[in-house]
């Protein structure tokens, strides 16, 4: 469990109210990226407070209300998750700086350049990135940033990276959940069904498709009906 002097604050609003919890800043992160961990760990102190700084702790009927729990573990699991997370600078740059590596990594591995057919080194592709100045999210998937990085880095360094769109269908118990993960990516056309059923046409990275798969068939237990279309 991390101490109080070490911990951070992160914070949501909910139900008209506000409040906080104390954290391990390196857990916290690895709970945002889907990642597993101790929730006991990962608090200061197993309390939700409506300001950590002042030591006010939030009234358990507020909490129930907003939360539909009082155990502070269930409540920090969605702050973190849902909420705002309040890094200290010198994290925020040392996670936004592993994060554009693993981007650069991706484009690297994924992409290439259309008048060599050959893929660039990732040294290469990281020059063009700082040359162009991609901004990266710390807290958004690698996967999901690369097509913007591509866009950026196209003003100084010739490269290009093949789609598939895929079409999906999808029932209306899972429909709204994995709709956070394909509005992530280009949605060419969807359509609602009457029993609330989701039918989309999503145009994908073709490098990241695995991982996007992987990621479909776990917000729907697999029961999605997905097929790949064809290149872009």
């Amino acid at each position: 469990m991390v101490t109080v002097d070490k911990a951070i604050i992160a914070r949501i609003e909910r139900s008209g109210k506000h409040f906080e919890i104390l954290v391990d800043p390196e857990l916290a992160y690895d709970l945002r990226e889907g990642k597993s961990v101790s929730l006991n760990k990962m608090l200061a102190i197993n309390q939700v407070f409506k300001d950590a700084k002042k030591g006010d702790r939030a009234a358990p009927a507020d909490v129930e209300k907003a939360f539909g729990t009082s155990a502070a573990e269930d409540v920090a699991e969605k702050i973190v998750k849902e909420g705002d997370i309040q890094l200290t600078t010198d994290f925020r740059r040392k996670k936004t700086e592993e994060k554009r590596k693993q981007v650069a990594a991706l484009i690297s591995k994924y992409a290439i350049n259309p008048q060599t057919k050959l893929p660039h080194p990732q040294d290469r592709v990281m020059n063009a990135m700082e040359q162009s100045r991609v901004n990266i999210d710390p807290f958004r998937p690698a996967e999901q940033q690369v097509e913007d990085a591509i866009k950026a880095i196209k003003t100084v360094l010739p490269i290009s990276m093949e789609h598939v769109v895929i079409s999906l269908e999808i029932s209306a118990q899972y429909a709204s959940r994995s709709l956070g993960i394909i509005k992530q990516f280009n949605i060419q056309n969807q359509q609602w069904l009457q029993n609330g059923s989701l039918i989309i046409k999503v145009s994908v990275p073709a490098g990241v498709k695995d991982t996007f798969y992987r990621k479909i068939n776990a917000v729907t237990d697999a029961t999605a009906k997905i097929k790949e279309e064809k290149s872009q």
